[in-house]
């Protein structure tokens, strides 16, 4: 991850927060890259889409946000749905990277990332949206034994530096508001880790697998 050629980059998730979590530390790494950052969820809520959009400025990225059902019955999206916000949100560029969740996603378990992944992948998949390469999240919990950690082997595998965890740790803290015994920040990783795929089809494989609820 220590490319400072500049890219055009896609970061699609499904949550304002889950840019910083999962790959905040990438983004605050990487200033000359040109970002363009999506969540497909919560833009009526005003309060967490205030905090996102000042996110944003922090990161010197620029993004939008989506509306897609985030109730706590997780009940299953559509794929059409899915694919639909993702093409109105996303700009109709030729990526050089586009970053998402895992389809497995990154603790067990939370349903929108995992939808989220899929629907980007097989997109990708049916070219309808375009990157030279696809970066998926790679974090795992233990099925919920500790905290979300990135994944070392076979993977992008970064150790951030103090300063630069400590600015993703205030963006989740101090922008978002998660007070420090929060989840989020307790969670908030040090290290940071992603799946590379250059063809689709090696994406897709995962797409077919998935965790039961």
């Amino acid at each position: 991850m220590d490319d400072t050629k500049p890219k055009v980059v896609a970061l699609i998730v499904a949550h304002p927060d889950d840019e910083t979590l999962w790959a905040g530390g990438t983004i605050l790494s990487h200033p000359s890259w040109k970002w363009f950052i999506i969540t497909l969820t919560r833009k009526s809520d005003e309060e967490r889409a205030g905090k996102f959009y000042k996110v944003l400025k922090i990161l010197g990225a620029k993004g939008t946000m989506g509306d897609l059902d985030d109730g706590p019955e997780q009940k299953p999206l559509k794929d059409r749905d899915l694919a639909k916000t993702i093409l109105e949100l996303l700009p109709p560029v030729n990526y050089d990277l586009i970053i998402s969740h895992h389809p497995l996603g990154e603790y067990t378990r939370h349903l929108r990332h995992e939808e989220t992944a899929k629907a980007v992948i097989s997109l990708w998949n049916s070219g309808k949206i375009t990157t030279k390469e696809l970066w998926t999240f790679a974090y795992e919990d233990g099925g919920k034994q500790y905290l979300p950690r990135a994944v070392k082997t076979d993977t992008l595998f970064e150790v951030l530096p103090e300063k630069t965890w400590e600015k993703k740790y205030r963006l989740i803290t101090e922008t978002y508001g998660f007070n420090n015994n929060s989840w989020e920040a307790e969670t908030t990783p040090k290290e940071e880790a992603f799946r590379k795929y250059t063809n689709s089809a090696d994406a897709m494989h995962w797409t077919t697998k998935g965790r039961k609820l």
